[in-house]
């Protein structure tokens, strides 16, 4: 446990007055209608998308995660955040002109445009229970759990101000104020992990090593592969991570509400494409900014880190940050985590009135769609806050949250993806993919979690059972999924009832979208290049 100056304290105190401050005062703006609080008027622009879109996928697990990740095995889990940059041209070349085009206010009524009310069911309630207890319990409990080891803070009492600072606002104000108080808190978190990093490299001489091939001599030079690393060290290999990453990529930047939300509101289907873009540069950053710093911590403080490789960023903030720059490291850990909150409850809200109290009572007015928003995120706010401090003794429910993702995501992908790639598939098969994929794969997670096969825990992964890692089962997920889509549809009489303006041909990407997507592209295969 460390403590804190008054002046660090004084930083922390003015970033969380500024945030509240800023997302208030824009709260004043585009929320008379449904449409502005849900969507801030279908008024953003690229640079507000793009920072919304990468602050809200970055939280204090983010933060903690990879600077722990580097320390153990370097930048090769750096990959995940590299492989976003190619997901997010996904979503701007191929997600995006549907999702304008269909005019839509969430991704389950996507499904029902598509497919049918059945999938829109499906994927609502999936998506309201991923907000609730993945995305926004989890970053409560992972951001106290932060604060408590590193400041000695109360986990509850933790709890308790992140959700009142970011309640206060994203209640209020919805979209707007969530989307422009995340481009500051973008600002905020490329600062306190590059000062971060800055300062661990100008470090680095104080034990010896002055050029790079000190370094890599010291940390080992396989920490700085992200391609030809030892899999035998990792139990896992390249593809499998490109493939899976995919897979999972594809669901979280382009079917889940908690991202598309900041689409769906762009000013421009030109504007939306170029958010997405600005965000795959953004996702560049990480690598450089989150995973290099914990290589950089092994050479710097791995006696004192020693086994406790979840205290890495909490001892390089308090062994390398003056006076003053802890609290803006400590402003970029809350920055992290009220940005993913404030986004996962925003999306909620608007799950619930569109996919639920809509769907019961059409005729809503305008003030009462955005009352039940506000009330709904309360409720959401509340039941989030009761809940997760009970993850530290629910140690097997937090593993279980943080694995759903591969569990529903084959099958949400699947559904997406061949909806849009092809009229072929059928309503039918959309609900049964959605409904057998997901239940396939809760089933050997639950086997490979709870149930010895022949004496053998974790059967399905362990070197003495199958050996099929957490990635590649993913991956036979998906094709699972895949095959009950193209089977089901083979089999299904029943046309499905698709609008005929659903394929007609999408306007063309402007040449400044072709040009940075094709400079992205040409910048990604530069840096494998460099540290294959």
């Amino acid at each position: 446990m460390y403590s804190l100056s008054a002046i660090d304290i004084s930083v922390i105190a003015l970033y969380l007055i500024g945030i509240i401050v800023i997302g208030l005062w824009y709260s004043r703006k585009k929320r008379q209608s449904s449409e502005g609080y849900f969507l801030a008027g279908k008024t953003l622009t690229w640079s507000v998308i793009g920072a919304s879109l990468f602050a809200s996928n970055i939280s204090t697990v983010h933060l903690v995660g990879l600077a722990e990740s580097g320390f153990i095995d370097g930048i090769v889990w750096g990959n995940f955040e590299w492989f976003s940059s190619f997901e997010l041209l996904v979503l701007a070349f191929l997600f995006i002109p549907f999702y304008l085009r269909t005019k839509i206010t969430t991704l389950p009524e996507f499904l029902e445009k598509r497919y049918d009310h059945r999938s829109r069911v499906i994927l609502a309630i999936f998506s309201i229970l991923a907000a609730l207890f993945m995305h926004i319990g989890v970053s409560f409990y992972a951001g106290a759990v932060v604060f408590e080891k590193v400041f000695g803070l109360d986990i509850v009492l933790s709890i308790l101000i992140i959700a009142a600072a970011t309640g206060l606002y994203t209640i209020i104000g919805g979209l707007t104020s969530v989307v422009v108080t995340e481009t500051v808190q973008t600002v905020i978190l490329i600062l306190g992990s590059l000062t971060i990093t800055v300062l661990a490299i100008l470090s680095l001489s104080e034990v010896g090593i002055h050029s790079m091939d000190e370094l890599k001599a010291v940390v080992s030079e396989d920490r700085f592969r992200a391609v030809a690393f030892n899999t035998a060290d990792k139990g896992f290999t390249f593809p499998d991570m490109l493939f899976s990453h995919l897979i999972l990529g594809i669901w979280y930047w382009c079917t889940d509400q908690t991202i598309v939300q900041r689409v769906l509101g762009a000013k421009s289907e030109n504007e939306a494409k170029l958010g997405a873009i600005f965000a795959g540069f953004l996702k560049i950053l990480p690598v450089f900014i989150m995973v290099v710093p914990g290589i950089l911590a092994f050479a710097l403080f791995r006696d004192e880190i020693g086994e406790d490789t979840k205290s890495v960023l909490p001892v390089m903030i308090m062994n390398l940050m003056p006076v003053g720059l802890k609290g803006l490291m400590v402003a970029a850990l809350l920055a992290a985590v009220m940005s993913s909150v404030a986004a996962a409850l925003n999306s909620c809200s608007t799950l619930l009135v569109f996919d639920v109290f809509k769907r019961i009572k059409p005729d809503l007015s305008e003030v009462a769609m955005i009352r039940i928003g506000r009330i709904s995120a309360v409720v959401v706010l509340i039941s989030a806050v009761i809940w997760s401090p009970f993850l530290g003794d629910l140690g097997a429910i937090f593993e279980l949250i943080n694995q759903m993702f591969s569990i529903f995501a084959p099958s949400i992908v699947a559904v997406f993806l061949f909806g849009i790639l092809s009229p072929k598939g059928t309503a039918k098969a959309s609900f049964l993919t959605l409904l057998l994929g997901s239940l396939f794969a809760g089933i050997v997670f639950i086997v490979e979690k709870y149930i010895p096969i022949a004496g053998i825990e974790n059967f399905i992964s362990s070197e003495n059972g199958l050996a099929i890692n957490w990635l590649r089962q993913t991956i036979y997920f998906f094709l699972i999924s895949s095959l009950i889509y193209w089977s089901v549809s083979w089999l299904d009489k029943e046309k499905s009832n698709i609008s005929t303006a659903f394929y007609l041909n999408v306007e063309k990407s402007s040449t400044l979208v072709k040009l940075l997507s094709a400079a992205l592209v040409a910048i990604m295969l530069c840096l494998y290049l460099i540290f294959f």
